[in-house]
């Protein structure tokens, strides 16, 4: 475990050793994975929605249709925001020590809806342009409607914490004398050749940006560095 834990709601008490409070661990996880989970109250009952996020900074930020009831209820309510990556499958000597490695990051706060117009074009270009650099300068801007369609949130990167697992499995001592194979099947995000729609005009061609698109993958266990 690593630095201290921003608050006393942040501060993991299960495994904890495998808690980071470190901004940069967490950072690099939400920069990593651009699903994530939104939960909130509404009259009494609790939601989680899932939607995409992106990082400007020390803030987070998701966006999703005005018309969203989720989205209206975040606004100025407390809400958690969850980022998961799953890394590899711990096959263990027994179903008790069977495991995931995993990197999770955990975000509290109070969401801000940007009301700002130009402000939310700006954020939302940046949400593009972190997936695929350039390609807001080469899509058409957006119309009236759409702005008025869209609504983006967003909340102060300040109470957090995050878990990582990232090795073997680990057995009970008696059980390493069992025959039974045990070690961790790795999983990869993997991006597949870009399919063109079939009414793109003639002559154009696939931009750099979609070409090249790649997901961050993570460090995958290493017996040997153990």
């Amino acid at each position: 475990m690593t630095a201290k834990a921003p608050s006393e709601r942040t501060r993991v008490k299960r495994a904890f050793v495998r808690a980071t409070y470190e901004r940069d661990a967490v950072y690099a996880i939400l920069d990593a994975q651009p699903l994530c989970h939104v939960g909130y109250v509404k009259d009494g009952h609790p939601f989680v929605t899932p939607t995409f996020q992106w990082r400007e900074g020390d803030r987070v930020y998701w966006h999703g249709s005005s018309a969203s009831q989720a989205l209206r209820a975040a606004k100025s309510a407390r809400v958690c925001l969850t980022v998961s990556c799953l890394d590899g499958f711990v096959m263990a000597r027994s179903g008790f020590h069977h495991s995931v490695n995993y990197r999770s990051a955990m975000i509290l706060g109070e969401a801000e809806i940007v009301e700002d117009e130009a402000a939310k074009v700006k954020h939302l270009d940046t949400f593009i342009d972190g997936l695929f650099p350039g390609q807001s300068g080469l899509i058409r801007p957006m119309n009236t409607q759409e702005k008025k369609a869209t609504t983006v949130l967003s909340m102060p990167i300040e109470e957090y914490s995050a878990k990582i697992r990232g090795e073997g499995p680990i057995d009970d001592e008696e059980d390493y004398a069992l025959p039974i194979w045990a070690g961790v099947i790795p999983v990869h995000q993997t991006v597949g050749e870009p399919i063109p729609d079939p009414r793109n005009l003639p002559d154009v061609e696939m931009p750099d940006c979609i070409r090249d698109f790649r997901m961050a993958q993570a460090q995958q266990w290493d017996p040997a560095k153990d």
